[in-house]
C-alpha cells in the first residue's frame, strides 16, 4: 500500500541510509534521498520501488546545500513530512594527538549537518500539519571508547540536540527521536568486522552477534509509519543490549 507522506534520508546512498530509504519506500513512503553524487540507493531494489525515489544532490555540511535539496524534494514529491538524519562519519586517533581539523570534521558532519537539516526541515514539516525527525545516533553517546573522543561527543550531541527540539517543537505536533545503534555491519566496515572484532564482539554482545542494517532500517521505518504522538525526545537504542551488559 502506498503511503502519501514522503520521508527525507541523508546519506542515502550506501551503508545503513540506503537500507532505511529501501524499507521506506517497501512500506510505502516516497523517499527523498539526499546524497553528495545526487543518485539514490546504490543497493539492489526491485523496479516497481524506482518512482518513489526523489533524489537530490546534497552536502549536509553546507546549509545551503541543505535547504536547496529539502526545497527540490518538497516541490517534487509535493511535500515533506519527515527527515531521517543518517549522514554521518567516524574518524579516530589518539586523544592527545588528535587535530582540531579532524574533530571539528566530525562534529560538523555529525552534530552540526543534523541540526542545519532539522532547522531546515521544520518549515516544511509546520506546513504539513507536524511530522517527525529521526536523528541516527550511537550508543557511544553513553560510553567511553578509546581514541573516539570526537565521534562520542558529536553523537552524544545528536542526544542532546534531539531532545531540545522535541520539547521546543512538540506544539507544533513534530516528534523528534534519537535511534542510536551499535555496531552494524555494512558494506562500508564489513572488512573491519573481520578477525578480532569479530571474536570481541561476540563475547561482549549479549545475543554474540553484531547487528544489521535492516535492523535499524526496520525500526526507523516502524516510528515513521506508526502513529506515536506521545513518543518524543527519546534515545532508542538498538545494540543488541551491549551498553548495558556487565
Amino acid at each position: 500500500m502506498r503511503s502519501e507522506r514522503t520521508i527525507v534520508v541523508t546519506g542515502a546512498s550506501r551503508g545503513i541510509g540506503a537500507v532505511i530509504a529501501l524499507e521506506l519506500a517497501t512500506r510505502g513512503f516516497t523517499v527523498g534521498c539526499l546524497t553528495r553524487k545526487g543518485a539514490g540507493p546504490e543497493v539492489d531494489a526491485p523496479a516497481e520501488l524506482a518512482p518513489r525515489f526523489v533524489n537530490a544532490r546534497c552536502d549536509v555540511t553546507d546549509e545551503a546545500s541543505v535547504k536547496h535539496a529539502l526545497a527540490t524534494v518538497a516541490a517534487k514529491a509535493g511535500a515533506i513530512h519527515g527527515i531521517v538524519n543518517n549522514a554521518g562519519i567516524h574518524l579516530d586517533g589518539p586523544s592527545d594527538k588528535l587535530t582540531l581539523e579532524v574533530y571539528n570534521q566530525v562534529m560538523n558532519t555529525n552534530a552540526t549537518a543534523v541540526f542545519t537539516a532539522c532547522r531546515e526541515a521544520y518549515p516544511h514539516l509546520v506546513k504539513a500539519g507536524g511530522g517527525i525527525i529521526v536523528n541516527i545516533g550511537s550508543f557511544f553517546d553513553k560510553i567511553g571508547v578509546k581514541r573516539n573522543v570526537a565521534y562520542c561527543a558529536s553523537k552524544a550531541a545528536v542526544g542532546a540536540i534531539t531532545r531540545c527540539l522535541a520539547v521546543e517543537w512538540a506544539p507544533k505536533n513534530i516528534r523528534v527521536i534519537d535511534v542510536a545503534p551499535g555496531y552494524i555491519e555494512t558494506d562500508l566496515n564489513r572488512d573491519a568486522f573481520q578477525g578480532p572484532l569479530r571474536d570481541f564482539l561476540a563475547k561482549r554482545i549479549p545475543g554474540g552477534k553484531q547487528g544489521t542494517p535492516q535492523d535499524v532500517a526496520r525500526l526507523v521505518a516502524a516510528l515513521c509509519a506508526e502513529d506515536l504522538p506521545f513518543l518524543t525526545g527519546e534515545t532508542i537504542y538498538i545494540d543488541g543490549a551491549q551498553g548495558i551488559a556487565h
